[in-house]
């Protein structure tokens, strides 16, 4: 069994997430009892908070907390996993658990973070808008087109093969969404968020980034972490340029995910609130690729035994 885990990012956030692994598993509850004395204030009163989950601020470190504390929670029972990625945020609980970073130092990192893309989204809102269709280089160059007419629309997040994940000035998203459809392209969605995550609109919010992660110091890779930025495993050396990068550049998760399932990755896990992950690894792994997700008590108790399995 070579293992490829996958972290959830933000959007994958909902109300009452990891409550019952709060309440019924001791290794869970430590560590996000450690992260709420640390971030000031009780994730488990965030998580049950409708408003505060949805907010960035209090989404980033709630799932990292609680990707993290699930991995704490499985212990031995994970073998060493042949390589990770997470999507987006989830490349800090990808690069944690893989020994880049401690808890502690994640967590602080994942809170200024969300404070700052908050606050920067606040002051530059924005829109995105999830668009279906394999000709993703029809649409590239369709937002290429708008570019050189001064519009601000770019490509953020190619979660698939056949769904690229477009964002920038709302007037100018919906500008790129009449000319897509003009060119054939028939299914979109508008996605509930209210910042231009993964393009220039974060600007602000990447050189504040750097600027907090310019005396931090970063750990090896136990094994290899895939950046969504570079398509490649993470080099330590360059991971704060890298994840000043994340900020504004697009996502290539799907390539990613190809490129652990050509490693000989057999088995996916996708660790977080939501099974959303797990959702794109079907439309890029072939069938006989193991596909599970953690999300609730009975999704771990499922995984947990199905690792244990694999050891006999």
């Amino acid at each position: 069994m070579k293992i490829g885990l996958m972290f959830s990012g933000q959007g994958a956030q909902q109300v009452d997430m990891g409550m019952d692994f709060y309440q019924s598993l001791p290794a869970y509850r430590n560590l996000i009892d450690q992260a709420s004395q640390q971030l000031g204030y009780d994730l488990t009163e965030v998580a049950q908070d409708e408003s505060k989950i949805k907010q960035t601020e209090f989404a980033q470190p709630a799932i990292v907390a609680m990707s993290l504390a699930i991995v704490q929670a499985l212990g031995a029972d994970l073998p060493k996993p042949a390589a990770s990625v997470g999507l987006s945020l989830g490349e800090y609980s990808a690069l944690a658990a893989a020994g880049a970073m401690s808890f502690d130092q994640v967590l602080a990192i994942i809170k200024d973070r969300g404070r700052y893309m908050q606050e920067v989204g606040d002051q530059n809102p924005g829109k995105m808008v999830a668009v279906m269709g394999d000709d993703q280089d029809l649409i590239v160059t369709t937002l290429k087109k708008l570019q050189e007419r001064g519009l601000q629309v770019y490509p953020a997040n190619f979660n698939t093969f056949a769904q690229l994940v477009i964002g920038g000035v709302a007037a100018d998203v919906d500008q790129a969404v009449d000319e897509l459809t003009a060119a054939g392209i028939k299914r979109m969605v508008e996605l509930p968020v209210v910042g231009a995550f993964h393009t220039p609109l974060l600007n602000e919010a990447a050189l504040r980034l750097q600027n907090r992660l310019a005396d931090e110091t970063f750990q090896p890779l136990l094994y290899p972490v895939y950046s969504n930025t570079t398509k490649q495993p993470f080099i330590i050396d360059q991971l704060k340029d890298t994840l000043r990068k994340q900020i504004v550049s697009p996502t290539y998760f799907a390539q990613d995910l190809q490129a652990m399932l050509d490693q000989g990755v057999d088995t996916l896990i996708e660790i977080g609130p939501a099974a959303t992950l797990v959702k794109f690894a079907k439309k890029i792994a072939p069938k006989e690729v193991a596909r599970h997700s953690i999300t609730d008590l009975d999704s771990f108790r499922e995984v947990q035994q199905m690792l244990s399995a694999g050891k006999e």
